[in-house]
């Protein structure tokens, strides 16, 4: 796979997208680069996610305090031994298309074999469903929102973590504070789920209350995982990935 193998915009795609079930809050036609984005609908997305979780049996007793990130050098560095459930995750790369997410991919395909949604939330390009298919991502449960302006975004996301049936909520808040952060951290709480942040590296340098921050490089074709901040973990452990830089 390319560096793009997770991230393209060609039709066919957008044919092959378009047609899934739970890709109602924008139409993946309606957002190709010169389109502009589609309006996001609160109601119908409020509606849909509280059918979700009436489905949704919520145990906080046995809710694991971590989900195994499926690499093992990871996860022997962070607290708990993978992402932490429930709280917030702000993941800060040094420029996109490094393999940031392919980080994840291990984690978000056992959340969907164990029968939890996925919620993507302003990506800045288009999933690639063939590609995510590939990582073992049940794209039945993959929940697509596109929102144009940030307010909307920071809805959406905290929305979306208060809803037991999800089991992790990517997003690409565009501004976003300690404030937020916090608010975003209680609604994760109330879910059970993982909250995972994209955030410019910018973001590093300012302070967050998030359970966890990490910076990713590429350095020399991998890529570098350094852990800013862990409640509970290894702080400024370094983590090298040969594989992430795979696929972004």
């Amino acid at each position: 796979m390319t560096g793009q193998a997770l991230y393209e915009t060609d039709e066919e795609h957008v044919r092959q997208f378009s047609s899934l079930p739970d890709t109602r809050f924008g139409k993946l036609a309606d957002v190709l680069p010169g389109q502009p984005a589609p309006r996001l609908d609160r109601d119908e997305l409020r509606a849909r996610l509280e059918r979700m979780g009436r489905g949704a049996h919520a145990d906080d007793q046995a809710r694991p305090v971590a989900l195994p990130t499926g690499f093992a050098e990871l996860d022997a560095v962070l607290p708990g031994g993978g992402w932490p459930v429930g709280a917030i995750t702000e993941l800060m790369p040094e420029t996109q298309g490094i393999g940031e997410l392919s980080l994840l991919m291990p984690a978000l395909a056992q959340l969907g074999r164990a029968g939890r949604y996925l919620a993507w939330i302003a990506p800045p390009c288009l999933p690639y469903p063939p590609a995510l298919a590939q990582h073992g991502l049940a794209l039945e449960r993959l929940l697509l929102v596109q929102a144009q302006d940030a307010r909307t975004v920071l809805w959406a996301i905290e929305q979306a973590l208060r809803c037991p049936a999800i089991g992790a909520v990517l997003a690409w808040p565009t501004s976003l504070d300690d404030r937020r952060v916090r608010r975003l951290q209680l609604a994760a709480e109330a879910g059970g789920s993982c909250g995972l942040l994209y955030r410019p590296p910018a973001a590093a340098l300012q302070p967050s209350p998030a359970a966890l921050r990490l910076r990713l490089r590429s350095v020399a074709g991998c890529l570098q995982v350094e852990i800013q901040k862990a409640r509970g973990g290894r702080a400024h452990a370094v983590v090298m990935h040969p594989a992430a830089a795979i696929c972004a």
